[in-house]
């Protein structure tokens, strides 16, 4: 049985943070676009879609289901059920993306392209991550795929870690650096790639050295904790995701990145929900549920590193202009006001449990 956590048992990390003298009571940016999400389907679709699509005006919808969508009718069929549950008041739009296989025909993801419905495709190594077991076993045999889409101008999305025993978890990211993306965008120099949601100081120094072929996505929660304020003191089950969370010293060197205003680094926020009693377990899923709080979660990390000057480039236009997309029309607005994140969502017989569950944030969408 897991320990009760005790109320504020982990705090947002100062170190490196410089707090605005002059306050300000809110926040008015351009629509903002989720780069990365897991809708998952059927009744976790319907219950967690609401949370992205009530302030994102587009998000790239993950490929990973069971079985994953390696086709156009299996694109197609996603994005109609995510359609059918949008709430009729939301203006949403999911950018499809196709999940690579050892086997995927090049022609096949060029027509989905070509079409409009896959806006990316999605490099999981086997095993890497959830319902990854289908993924790349080796780059050599998606070679026809990655000629194709760099003629295509079709972006690349890379979940960037090897999956090989030997290596250490926390090491992963750095190790997939050296011997799959430098070979990877040696061999394919046109192909637009984006590194999602980095942890690591070398992936922040890969990502800002690169040229305009290679952007970032950064979740909230990396930003915000490491790998101590998941393990001391008791495992945070909720703050486990893959990537794992890093030391200290990598937490601080994203946080440097977003606050330099870095224009190929955007918002992609990773919210992968699971069930609690699959978090809560002797072999809990790696995922974190934060559409519910993930803008205000972000409004603190820029308020905290006094970077909020870049805070709507982040959120609304980093992204898009690295997609070739024009930016949304209309804004939304953060007002300095406390809540509290729930504990829990429910859903059915079930609940999930949302990043920040039960802690208060100062910034509110109004």
């Amino acid at each position: 049985m897991l320990r009760p956590r005790p109320k504020h048992a982990f705090c947002f990390p100062s170190a490196g943070a410089s707090l605005m003298t002059a306050q300000p009571q809110q926040l008015t940016l351009r629509r903002p676009d989720d780069w990365h999400i897991h809708l998952r389907d059927d009744e976790m679709l319907n219950t967690v879609l609401p949370y992205t699509s009530a302030v994102n005006g587009r998000a790239i919808v993950m490929p990973n289901l069971v079985p994953p969508v390696t086709s156009v009718a299996a694109g197609e069929a996603y994005r109609d059920r995510i359609l059918a549950a949008l709430p009729a008041d939301h203006a949403f739009t999911p950018l499809m993306t196709c999940y690579l296989t050892d086997s995927l025909d090049p022609d096949e993801l060029e027509r989905g392209f070509t079409s409009g419905l896959f806006s990316a495709a999605k490099l999981y190594p086997a095993h890497a991550t959830t319902n990854s077991s289908h993924g790349v076993t080796n780059i050599a045999s998606i070679a026809r795929v990655l000629e194709r889409m760099q003629k295509l101008g079709m972006p690349l999305l890379i979940h960037g870690e090897v999956t090989d025993a030997h290596v250490d978890i926390f090491d992963r990211e750095a190790r997939f650096i050296e011997t799959v993306m430098v070979p990877l965008r040696s061999q394919f120099p046109a192909l637009k790639v984006v590194m999602e949601h980095i942890t690591t100081q070398d992936a922040a120094e890969y990502v800002a050295a690169a040229d305009e072929t290679l952007g970032a996505t950064i979740t909230p929660q990396h930003l915000m904790f490491n790998r101590n304020h998941m393990l001391v003191g008791g495992i945070r089950p909720h703050l486990y995701c893959l990537p794992i969370l890093k030391r200290n010293v990598h937490q601080e060197a994203l946080r440097k990145l977003v606050a330099s205003g870095h224009p190929r680094v955007f918002l992609g926020t990773d919210t992968a929900p699971h069930l609690r009693h699959l978090k809560e377990a002797s072999c809990g899923c790696a995922g974190v549920f934060n559409a519910p709080a993930s803008l205000p979660a972000y409004a603190t990390v820029f308020e905290e590193l006094n970077a909020l000057e870049h805070f709507e480039a982040f959120c609304s236009e980093n992204g898009p202009r690295f997609y070739g997309l024009p930016l949304n029309e209309g804004t939304i607005t953060l007002v300095r006001e406390s809540w509290q994140v729930p504990e829990s969502i429910a859903l059915g017989s079930h609940s999930l449990v949302p990043f920040l569950a039960g802690e208060t944030l100062n910034w509110r969408i109004a």
